[in-house]
């Protein structure tokens, strides 16, 4: 007998496929102190203007990210995942107080191509937030771990497990 959560679980992995395939690249940013085209660089003495918002963030009440990892790597990603629950729950930033509770992480059952498929639930998402995982993992990192000459090499071991960037769905819930 199969449990109620595994037939819509099933229904909303395979409903997210589509959206992934289609999913467009965010557009590249130009280099360091260039104005992106058709826009004019700050003039001297001029501050820049602050950026709009988050890096990874949604626009609606709920989120999910799609993150495909190198099959071998699982077990680094897995690592990461504990690793970013545990200093989400520890924060003190108001902000990802309230984010830490609302984030799930799943395994997906099936593969993703040749990869292993984790998915990254929020909700209800925090508004003007950011999801950017390894932004929130150092965002949560005491200042003597990030100096660590151990950090250099765990973010060397988490970068390499991920086959892609994640992609981002923006859900909004139909009445």
């Amino acid at each position: 007998m199969r449990r109620p959560f595994v037939i819509p679980t099933f229904g909303l992995a395979l409903a997210l496929v589509p959206a992934v395939l289609f999913a467009q690249a965010a557009p590249a940013q130009p280099p360091a102190g260039q104005a992106p085209a058709g826009q004019t660089p700050p003039a001297a003495g001029q501050a820049p203007a602050q950026p709009a918002g988050p890096k990874l963030g949604f626009s609606s009440p709920t989120g999910v990210l799609l993150v495909p990892i190198k099959p071998d790597q699982t077990a680094a990603f897995e690592e990461f995942a504990k690793k970013l629950k545990a200093n989400l729950a520890r924060s003190e930033d108001a902000t990802i107080k309230q984010q830490a509770p609302t984030i799930k992480i799943y395994k997906s059952a099936e593969p993703f191509g040749p990869n292993a498929l984790y998915v990254i639930i929020v909700d209800p998402v925090v508004p003007n937030a950011e999801y950017d995982v390894f932004g929130l993992l150092q965002k949560t990192m005491t200042p003597d771990e990030l100096r660590d000459p151990a950090t250099a090499e765990m973010w060397k071991k988490f970068t390499a497990a991920f086959a892609s960037g994640p992609s981002r769905l923006s859900l909004t819930p139909i009445q």
